[in-house]
């Protein structure tokens, strides 16, 4: 009788696994059926016919309740995250600055490195040359969150 109710209620637990947390895979729904098949078999083997329905009609009937209780909504959301990301990513260069603004270049431009522009400083792109540490620069455009400069021959 203990083996017929184990492999009952572990046939609902695969039931509800395959529903939940392996959708389309059909590896749950397989011992489910099969953890259901033996747990019958067994019943009308050894209570005979009146045990053997009434095992299948208990096993339909917690099935059923299985699967409206792990569809609902309301089951999963106490198990489901509720914290929010209230974070963003930085801004882009071009709400800040625009094409035509000068400044000058911290590290070296090779072709990419730190530039400073109104008192911040920007990752920036050096449009066709290499430009060294100290030298004038001009923002020409934007690419993504990088500023594309080219040497200023203008002093600030």
């Amino acid at each position: 009788m203990l083996y017929i109710v184990f492999l009952s209620l572990l046939g609902i637990l695969f039931l509800v696994a395959e529903l939940v947390l392996l959708p389309g895979v059909s590896v749950g729904a397989l011992l489910a059926i099969g953890c259901y098949g033996t747990s019958i078999y067994l019943a009308f083997r050894d209570f005979g016919m009146a045990g053997g329905f009434i095992t299948t009609l208990v096993i339909v009937v917690l099935s059923l309740i299985a699967i409206v209780i792990s569809l609902r909504a309301k089951t999963w959301q106490r198990f489901s995250l509720k914290q929010e990301i209230g974070s963003s990513s930085s801004k882009l260069p071009a709400e800040e600055v625009k094409i035509g603004d000068r400044g000058t270049t911290i590290s070296r431009l090779a072709p990419m490195g730190k530039v400073t522009i109104n008192g911040k400083i920007w990752e920036a792109k050096s449009q066709d040359v290499f430009i060294d540490q100290q030298c004038n620069i001009e923002i020409v455009g934007f690419e993504n969150f990088s500023i594309i400069v080219k040497k200023s021959t203008k002093n600030e």
